[in-house]
């Protein structure tokens, strides 16, 4: 019986494999992520400068058959992580150092961030992309996004609902699904299916309590990927369920595919909207429309009397709309039928389509969608993003 494969037995193998230069090998170079070990299967990444990448497809497939040779492992997955531009500068989201890979994640192939770049327009199959962001976590944003995506297909469209946040996926659980997306013909993933909706999300991919400790590059490939890899079919609207904040997920997403817009979801406190303003600048400095903005948690109706109480204040958000200049879509009470059925993986859009929580996500569709069809035509630059050093 081989002995357990340990990070020691792999790092030696490594130290066998040459770096760019054919002097010293990678290890010694510090080109190695940290690597992951899970079930014999290996997984670990390979910095390189983004300019060669294409060409150290070879360093990379040496890298895996010296692992591979290693008594008792089962499978290895490595990638290239070009995660400097040439000379030095630093790229969106990079850090100078590799990247933890995904611990057991198909998202794996190499090269992936930078083939998505290179590919021209937007994902196949897909008219339009819309993202449901917030400008920090909390507010419900991924409540939002499946009901939002839910109140689309309502309306006849065909509707993909792609989970982008790495770090704290919900899909899975706001949609009660459970298992792994299939492969199929070329080497694509085949999405998951809930109440009419393709859903894609990396909690598929992973178990509900393990943390996603990536850096940026690592984020940026996994969304590159579950964009380009997954064979979404045709689809009228992929709605987007952004990570919260401002960083690489959000600048991937504005850079690799044309966004036809963003709906912002804040809550009504002033804290809340300081970070959501955030958000909506953000995407307007890389020329993303923002469709409007959503109040979620509007107000709290007591499920026993009925009586309103604005524990969140009521109002900033529109406040704040009619301020920046953009449209309010709607405001979304805070109820207790929301956590219910979000936490029972029964969205209330599909399973209580009667009620005024239901006709809320409706009506904040329909304006979202009326300010995309009024956007259509426009002509709008491509995002230019310079990151300062």
């Amino acid at each position: 019986m081989p002995a357990p494969v340990t990070k020691d037995r792999v790092i030696e193998a490594l130290k066998r494999v040459k770096g760019p230069d054919l002097r010293e090998d990678i290890v010694s170079l510090g080109l190695v992520s940290e690597i992951v070990i899970n079930k014999g299967k290996v997984y670990f990444a390979i910095s390189v400068d983004p300019a060669r990448a294409g060409e150290l497809e070879a360093l990379r497939l040496a890298a895996q058959k010296a692992v591979a040779d290693v008594p008792g492992v089962a499978a290895v997955a490595v990638t290239l992580t070009a995660d400097r531009a040439p000379g030095g500068q630093r790229g969106a989201g990079g850090n100078g150092k590799g990247a933890e890979p995904p611990q057991g994640s198909p998202f794996t192939r190499p090269g992936a961030a930078r083939d998505a770049r290179h590919r021209p327009g937007g994902v196949p199959g897909v008219a339009h992309i819309i993202a449901v962001a917030s400008g920090k976590g909390g507010v419900g944003k991924s409540t939002t996004a499946v009901n939002f995506a839910l109140a689309l297909k309502e309306r006849g469209l065909s509707v993909g609902l792609l989970d982008a946040d790495i770090y704290g996926p919900s899909m899975p659980r706001l949609l009660g699904l459970k298992g792994q997306p299939q492969q199929v013909a070329g080497n694509k993933l085949e999405p998951m299916r809930a109440y009419g909706l393709k859903v894609m999300s990396m909690g598929f991919l992973v178990d509900e309590e393990t943390p996603m400790i990536w850096r940026g590059p690592m984020v940026m490939s996994a969304l590159s990927q579950m964009l380009k890899d997954v064979a979404w079919g045709e689809l009228d609207v992929l709605v987007v369920d952004m990570p919260p904040g401002t960083g690489d997920a959000q600048l991937t997403m504005a850079q690799q595919v044309p966004l036809a817009g963003a709906v912002i979801v804040s809550t009504p406190q002033d804290l809340a909207l300081i970070d959501a303003r955030k958000g909506l600048n953000m995407f307007r400095k890389v020329n993303v429309p923002v469709l409007g903005i959503v109040e979620n948690m509007s107000t709290f109706v007591c499920p026993h009397c009925g009586e309103r109480s604005d524990i969140f204040g009521h109002g900033g958000a529109k406040s704040e709309a009619t301020r920046l200049g953009v449209p309010f879509l709607g405001e979304v009470p805070l109820t207790l039928a929301i956590r219910e059925t979000s936490d029972e993986g029964r969205p209330v859009v599909a399973t209580d389509p009667t009620s005024k929580v239901a006709e809320a996500y409706r009506e904040i569709a329909v304006r979202a969608w009326a300010e995309l069809e009024r956007l259509k035509g426009e002509a709008r630059p491509a995002p230019q993003i310079v990151m300062e050093t």
